[in-house]
C-alpha cells in the first residue's frame, strides 16, 4: 500500500470517528436536556413556588419565576427567563390576569393556570367600603388576584400542584402525599391560629395603601380600607385621603399599612396627618431580598403578618 492511499484511509478513519464522537455528544445532549425537561418545575409566585418546593423537596428542582425584591405587577420575563420557563417541564402560574406576559408564551409542556383550581373573590361584589376605587385607574380583571392569603386556596393549590408532581414522577408519588399531608396540616394550624387569635379584636378593620388582603378579611371577619384599589402605583386623589384621615381620627386607628414592593409616600402623608404609625403587611405574591436570605416560609410571613394585624386591631 502506497503513501497516497495510506493517508486516504487515515483521514476516512478520522472523520468517522468524529462522527461516532458527534453522535455520543448529541445523544448525551438530548440526555441531559430530557432529565432537565423531566425534573424542573416553575412557579410564578412565592406562595405557589414555597408549595412546590416543600412537596418535591429534593426530587425536583423547583424555582420561582418572579426574582426575590421584583414587584409582580411589574415583571417582564427577559429572553433568558423564556427559554427556562421553556425547558421546564411543568409551568405553575397564578393567573387571574396577575401575569399578563404569559399569554404572550406558548408553552411545549405542561402548564396549570392555578386561578381557575381555586375560590376567587369577584371584584364587583366586593363592597364600597372594602374596594375604595374601581374606575379606570385600577388595573385588574373581574377576580382579586390575591387568593393565596386564603388559607383554604392554598390547600387546593396544594393538591394541584401535588397531583401534577406525582404526574411527572409517578414512582415517588407516596414521598410527594406524605409531604403534601405535613404541608396540608400546616395549613390547617395556621388557620386555626388566624381564627382563635383574631377572634376577640376591638376592631374590626385594617386601613391599607391598597387593597390586597380581602382574602383574609373574608376569611376571619374584618374588612379593608383603602387608599387605592388593587394597584399599588394607583394615583391617589386629595379627597381620598382627607376623607380617610377623618375615619382614622373617628375610629381611633393606631396603625396604617403598606406592603413591601408598594411605594408608602401616600400612606405616610395620611399617616403624619392623622398621628398614627405605619407598618409593612406582606401580601406574599414575592418576597424581598432579605427575606430570601432568611429562607422564609409561606407559614413564617402569614404568623408575622398575625402579630401585626393583632396589634392593629387591638385583640386580646
Amino acid at each position: 500500500m502506497n503513501l497516497k492511499n495510506t493517508m486516504f484511509i487515515l483521514v476516512i478513519v478520522v472523520f468517522l470517528l468524529q462522527m461516532v464522537v458527534m453522535k455520543q455528544d448529541a445523544a448525551i445532549a438530548l440526555k441531559e436536556e430530557k432529565i432537565v425537561l423531566k425534573k424542573t418545575i416553575a412557579l410564578s409566585t412565592f406562595p405557589l413556588y414555597d408549595i412546590a418546593k416543600n412537596i418535591a423537596k429534593d426530587k425536583l428542582q423547583t424555582y420561582m419565576i418572579l426574582p426575590a425584591g421584583v414587584d409582580v405587577h411589574s415583571y417582564e420575563p427577559n429572553p433568558k427567563d423564556i427559554v427556562k420557563l421553556h425547558k421546564s417541564a411543568l409551568v405553575v402560574y397564578s393567573g387571574a390576569e396577575l401575569e399578563p406576559w404569559i399569554s404572550h408564551l406558548n408553552f411545549k409542556n405542561k402548564t396549570i393556570d392555578m386561578s381557575k383550581h381555586v375560590e376567587l373573590i369577584n371584584l364587583d361584589a366586593l363592597s364600597h367600603k372594602e374596594h375604595t376605587h374601581h374606575d379606570d385607574s385600577c388595573k385588574h380583571g373581574s377576580f382579586d388576584p390575591h387568593y393565596w392569603l386564603s388559607v383554604d386556596n392554598m390547600i387546593l393549590a396544594t393538591k394541584q400542584i401535588t397531583g401534577a408532581i406525582i404526574e411527572l414522577d409517578l414512582q415517588n408519588k407516596d414521598f410527594y402525599l406524605n409531604n403534601q399531608k405535613e404541608y396540608l396540616q400546616s395549613l390547617k394550624t395556621l388557620d386555626a391560629l388566624y381564627k382563635s387569635t383574631l377572634a376577640t379584636c376591638q376592631i374590626n378593620e385594617i386601613i391599607t395603601n391598597h387593597n390586597a388582603f380581602s382574602y383574609l378579611g373574608q376569611s376571619y371577619g374584618f374588612e379593608i380600607l383603602s387608599l387605592s384599589a388593587l394597584s399599588p402605583e394607583a394615583q391617589v386623589n386629595a379627597k381620598s385621603m382627607v376623607r380617610l384621615i377623618e375615619h382614622i381620627k373617628e375610629h381611633n386607628t393606631s396603625t396604617l399599612f403598606y406592603e413591601s414592593f408598594a411605594s408608602s409616600k401616600a400612606i405616610n402623608s395620611v399617616a403624619k396627618e392623622a398621628n398614627v404609625k405605619i407598618e409593612v403587611l406582606q401580601p406574599l405574591a414575592n418576597i424581598t431580598a432579605d427575606e430570601q436570605k432568611q429562607n422564609v416560609s409561606y407559614e413564617d410571613i402569614m404568623k408575622q403578618n398575625l402579630v401585626k394585624l393583632k396589634q392593629a386591631m387591638h385583640c386580646q
